[in-house]
């Protein structure tokens, strides 16, 4: 994966000319400025930068210049079934993974979904991805999605799970502590965290997980607030026993009551909101509209390319969308008018950049383009392309207009890894030989007939629709009660 000679290591770059966002605390925009990255860091931002002689200089004007965005929750591992799930329910998805065909995925069906998902993200403009892993029924698995990671140059965050046995379980072993002892070294280029949900049954059968990451010192993250899976119980079970922190990230969060949402704040916790998937699977309301009030901070995430799109403009597109009807639809229930838009499209620019930094505890290193930050650069630039002018509100075009086919330029870690929209070093057909293969293994493994109607799956009769998780039997009708 080497780098054109024009970027060759060591030398410094400069995007020039562009407009440039950098989401700093000001929310300064220089609208001809420049970014100068020396080494893995940002050097300096601002207009009409003096750069050393050797800089290679790359074209940026007409474009924007933004920091890498940051997805803090995708299922990487499922993407080499890319739309096979496009008509699933969330119902469906937890038969099909979590009861029936999930268990068919070897190590290197792992490996085939993660890399793909790495460079689709990295073609994308998402520089950083919580690799959202559980799919990992063996520390074989988990090897294989490390090494996947390990072999695509972005910025990664292994979330390591496994929805086959229960929490208490896998994270106990010792080939669990040996793995994270191996492979998890400080590179902050692999972070680490503990994947793993609670179901809210009284015992507390999730405790003993909590109580492994409290010991290793690492963030958990939690689908939390999924309509027929996870509730207000699960929360006051984490709060009632203390784990409940400021590096928690609550995944959905969208249909829990107000009193998880004050625990939740008062805790210092953060909430990754899927907008794509919680209005199409069913996981309640995108919850933007009622977690502004709580103050709660917010990233943003694209769960599964098995049904959705794996770029953040997507997810801000539809977070907009969501937001602003539902906050149209209460003003008209109550006979009044909107006439100013709560939620502006700075602020989701911000959830998907600065957002997840702040989720992920790296605020001060990820997330801006700003003087000795690491330097995560995305050039929007799309000179063939009539949606690229006028550009007139910078938020507005990220957040509306531009799409995946606009990145132009991305740098990780002060490596180009795509420029003049291709990528850098990667060879995207070794990625789809590995991903037919692992399709020709489900195919195969499952049959014709149950892989065609694997895209529709029927219901079996078990307790699913209470509680998809195999650990325990609890069912309580409280993953069902509604919240105004």
């Amino acid at each position: 994966m080497d780098q054109p000679s024009e970027f060759a290591p060591g030398r410094p770059v400069v995007l020039r000319g562009g407009t440039v966002l950098t989401m700093d605390e000001r929310r300064q925009v220089f609208e001809r400025g420049d970014v100068l990255v020396t080494g893995d860091r940002i050097s300096a931002v601002g207009p009409e930068l003096a750069v050393p002689a050797d800089a290679a200089v790359i074209d940026a004007s007409g474009g924007i210049v933004m920091p890498g965005m940051i997805d803090t929750h995708r299922h990487m591992w499922q993407t080499a079934m890319r739309g096979y799930g496009a008509d699933w329910t969330l119902t469906q998805y937890f038969v099909w993974y979590y009861l029936e065909s999930g268990k068919l995925f070897r190590p290197q069906d792992v490996h085939a979904g993660n890399v793909l998902a790495a460079v689709e993200a990295l073609e994308s403009g998402v520089t950083t991805v919580v690799d959202w892993s559980h799919g990992l029924q063996t520390v074989e698995h988990a090897d294989a999605a490390a090494d996947a990671l390990r072999s695509v140059p972005g910025r990664f965050v292994l979330a390591y799970g496994n929805i086959q046995a229960p929490p208490a379980e896998w994270t106990a072993t010792p080939e669990f502590r040996d793995f994270v002892n191996r492979r998890i070294t400080g590179d902050d280029m692999l972070g680490f965290q503990i994947a793993f949900d609670v179901t809210g049954d009284p015992a507390f059968p999730e405790k003993p997980a909590f109580e492994v990451a409290r010991d290793l010192g690492v963030p958990v993250t939690t689908h939390a607030g999924v309509w027929g899976a996870t509730n207000d119980d699960g929360i006051r079970l984490m709060h009632d026993n203390g784990f409940m922190t400021p590096e928690t990230v609550y995944v959905h969060a969208a249909s829990l009551s107000a009193d998880s949402y004050h625990r939740i704040a008062a805790t210092g916790g953060s909430i990754s909101v899927s907008t794509e998937s919680e209005q199409s699977a069913g996981q309640g309301y995108p919850p933007t509209w009622a977690i502004r009030a709580h103050d709660i901070p917010v990233s943003l995430s694209m769960d599964t390319s098995v049904w959705w799109s794996g770029d953040l403009f997507s997810a801000m597109r539809s977070t907009l969308g969501a937001d602003r009807s539902r906050e149209h639809l209460q003003a008209h229930a109550e006979g009044d008018t909107v006439t100013h838009c709560s939620l502006r499209a700075d602020q989701v620019v911000a959830w998907a950049t600065r957002g997840g930094a702040r989720a992920l505890g790296r605020d001060g290193q990820l997330g801006s383009l700003e003087p000795g930050k690491k330097a995560d650069v995305v050039l929007l630039k799309n000179d063939h392309s009539a949606v690229s002018f006028p550009l007139l509100n910078p938020y507005g075009h990220v957040a509306f207009q531009a799409q995946r086919g606009d990145v132009h330029t991305v740098l990780v870690d002060g490596r180009v890894v795509k420029h003049d929209h291709r990528l850098v070093g990667i060879d995207l057909a070794a990625v789809r030989r590995e991903v037919e293969e692992t399709v020709g293994h489900l195919r195969s493994a499952m049959g014709e007939e149950a892989w065609r109607t694997g895209m529709n799956p029927d219901i079996p009769a078990t307790k699913i629709l209470d509680n998809p998780y195999t650990y325990t039997d609890y069912r309580s009708a409280a993953t069902h009660s509604r919240h105004a």
